[in-house]
């Protein structure tokens, strides 16, 4: 069987350390490769209010048009956005991720400038807020929160305005036309008990069943499969 290559892209205020409970369930054939965005872990970050054309540029040797990505939550939203930048990618999978990240059956515009406002007061307890918020869709909420924590630690690993400029393209990024004319096949993967997602976008996608946000600490066997298997979808179009 021909072997798949896998970008796995993380989401807001968390690092590639997110796909490690996978490491164990890939099947042979998939070479799976976590990397970070610009300033998160070791990566130097972008410029205050940098732009999605500057996003790209620093991504431009992570993503290549040979492999698939996959991106959860804030990277799926980012790395949509980035099929107008780069190279088109042999598929786009997206965990947890719509058009947009705000909307009135999941979490509202309001809801996010609150989330921001209190953010700018305390970035710090607002993150680790944000961590038990996103656990909470899943079979054992206060198991994959210390999931969370045992993988992240108390802090998140990129700075302050890292983060800024992470809410920022959470409120206002809308790939509304971008997956209308895609370039290349995209897969949407909701966790069936998703917080974060309304019930509008569950019905485009492939449902992840007995999880939430987090499919990676809650199913992360389950997960693996799907990835592959949407991965070989991917290459037996290419061959059609």
């Amino acid at each position: 069987m021909p072997r798949h290559r896998l970008i796995l892209l993380s989401g807001w205020g968390v690092d590639r350390r997110i796909w490690q409970p996978l490491d164990d369930f890939w099947p042979e054939h998939i070479e799976a490769q976590s990397v970070d965005w610009p300033g998160y872990g070791n990566t130097p970050a972008l410029p205050e209010n940098a732009t999605l054309e500057q996003l790209a540029s620093a991504m431009a040797d992570q993503l290549p048009e040979d492999a698939v990505w996959v991106g959860w939550s804030l990277g799926g939203l980012l790395a949509t956005a980035l099929l107008d930048q780069l190279p088109a990618p042999r598929g786009l999978l997206l965990i947890g991720t719509g058009e947009r990240f705000c909307s009135d059956d999941g979490v509202s515009k309001h809801e996010l400038a609150s989330f921001r406002r209190a953010f700018t007061r305390e970035p710090d307890i607002t993150w680790q807020h944000f961590l038990r918020w996103q656990a909470q869709g899943e079979p054992t909420p206060r198991h994959a929160h210390r999931q969370l924590r045992a993988l992240l630690g108390d802090h998140a690993s990129a700075d302050h305005t890292t983060l800024s400029q992470g809410l920022d393209w959470l409120a206002n990024v809308d790939n509304t036309q971008r997956l209308q004319q895609a370039p290349c096949p995209v897969i949407r993967l909701i966790g069936e008990h998703d917080p974060l997602i309304g019930a509008s976008k569950h019905a485009r996608a492939v449902p992840l069943a007995h999880s939430g946000h987090c499919p990676m600490l809650s199913q992360p066997a389950r997960l693996a499969t799907v990835l592959a298997e949407q991965a070989s979808a991917f290459a037996a179009k290419e061959l059609v």
